[in-house]
């Protein structure tokens, strides 16, 4: 089996344009990784680095700030070194976020969507607001260096400051500034890889962030045995849990209900078209990684909000008075909130089925699959054109919604189990859940059916199927 994938690795490499391609596409994530160790002039990266793992040791225990953790993964570690990518691809991909929503409530967008032309200019107007964004969230940042006790989770740096030298204007201006054309640069190259290289470039970038991740997670597993004295038969168990993760993280990815379609012959003018069969897909997982990046992101804000003001409250409250009930009860409500907590757990569940049928809401639109099956000629057998085909979607899609909600809750509470329950480092408990292995698993998959197609046109056979390329379409 080994051999045929070695085979298949250096079939990729007697295709010119392919090899070109995947060295391209090397090349181009090398430069992404040296963004995100290249530091920003005039800050102290070694200072947040070590207290990232802090952090990190405080997350085994329960406590930490996920969200810090979660953020400094997306950006590769760029973040934790103070360095060119500190805000990572996030901004751009915020971007792409809004704008689709927005073309999916504001008529004007949707309609230059279908417009020839359209979807290039609303490309245009991701960027620009990427732009925007990084403006913002850079000089965010910059504060954040600046005085970064006022941060939750880096208390222990009270009276401390990241910036080596005078914290002045000039200071916000050229860090706002190089964070910004740092996250531009990762956005053009994320760009030139979707276009000249193989895979999606966006999600490479971040991939490849993650990546350089596991020689961390691959030292801190070796120390809970070598040092901590965990059971041999428990490191077994991990990696057993990590193959059916990603295999389960697999079958759902790709999982998809088919809805067969058929069209009857038609003339159009002096053409007559054929009828034939064919069908319509349905995923399971629509949604992919969004609903648990959204729920995550969320419900890191409540804890730390009630749990300041709950502290204000409480400072201002006399003994006895109703103010220092209050602010006693805001805070025992931020710390049932916190990170790892039952009610954060059912809260984030509850997040994710909601942002997944929201995603569905905004991004599928049954109406318009119905009217185009009604104009094209086609039907599903058994099910009438029009309102009868928009609901039978509906309901399919509701049902298949709610079975890939209800996986994404499990892989998304995984982590969080792994960590608080037993103990293991939140840098290896990663690997096992959540977001980190969503985006491998469906970038590695995306990656390898491209390279497939490349193969298949010179007949050699791909990863991710055996035989003759004529019975793998089949």
């Amino acid at each position: 089996m080994f051999a045929r994938y070695f085979q298949t690795l250096s079939n990729c490499f007697k295709i010119p344009e392919l090899r070109s391609r995947i060295v391209f596409t090397l090349l181009l994530l090398l430069v992404c990784r040296l963004i995100a160790l290249v530091p920003v002039p005039g800050l102290d990266g070694a200072l947040l680095a070590q207290t990232f793992a802090d952090l990190a040791n405080q997350a085994s225990d329960g406590g930490g700030n996920s969200l810090l953790g979660m953020y400094s993964m997306f950006t590769g570690g760029a973040m934790e070194q103070c360095a060119l990518g500190s805000l990572g691809i996030m901004p751009y991909i915020s971007a792409t976020i809004i704008i689709q929503l927005m073309t999916a409530v504001v008529p004007s967008l949707s309609k230059l969507s279908r417009e020839e032309g359209g979807r290039t200019q609303i490309i245009k107007y991701g960027r620009y607001l990427t732009v925007l964004l990084c403006l913002g969230q850079g000089f965010v940042m910059s504060l954040g260096w600046e005085n970064p006790s006022n941060i939750p989770g880096f208390e222990s740096l009270k009276n401390q400051s990241l910036v080596i030298g005078a914290a002045d204007w000039w200071y916000h201006l050229r860090t706002t500034l190089l964070l910004t054309t740092g996250t531009v640069i990762l956005m053009w190259l994320g760009e030139q890889i979707t276009e000249r290289g193989i895979g999606n470039g966006i999600s490479l970038v971040i991939t490849v962030g993650i990546i350089s991740r596991i020689d961390r997670a691959v030292f801190e597993f070796y120390e809970m045995f070598a040092s901590n004295g965990a059971h041999p038969f428990k490191g077994v168990l991990l990696i057993a849990l990590l193959f059916a993760v990603v295999g389960a993280v697999i079958a759902v990815t790709q999982a998809m209900r088919k809805i067969p379609v058929q069209y009857a012959q038609r003339t159009v003018g002096r053409k007559q078209y054929q009828g034939g069969s064919t069908y319509f897909p349905l995923r399971v997982n629509y949604a992919g990684v969004m609903p648990i990046i959204f729920a995550q992101a969320i419900m890191m804000f409540p804890a730390q909000i009630f749990g300041t003001l709950g502290r204000v409250l409480a400072d201002k409250g006399d003994d006895g008075s109703f103010v220092l009930a209050v602010g006693n009860t805001i805070t025992r409500m931020g710390d049932a909130l916190q990170y790892g907590s039952v009610w954060n757990l059912i809260m984030v569940a509850m997040m994710i089925l909601f942002f997944s049928y929201f995603w569905v809401a905004t991004q599928f639109n049954e109406t318009q699959i119905a009217d185009d099956l009604k104009k094209g000629g086609g039907y599903i057998p058994g099910v009438r054109p029009g309102n009868a085909t928009r609901d039978f979607l509906h309901h399919a899609m509701s049902r298949l919604t709610l079975a890939g909600a209800m996986f994404l809750v499990a892989i998304a509470i995984l982590p969080t189990i792994m960590t608080t329950e037993f103990k293991i480092p939140m840098i290896v408990a990663q690997f096992f859940g959540g977001t980190s292995v969503l985006i491998m698993v469906g970038v590695m998959l995306d990656t390898m059916r491209q390279v497939e197609s490349h193969l298949a046109q010179r007949h050699y056979d791909g990863f991710l199927k055996t035989g003759k390329v004529r019975g793998r379409f089949n």
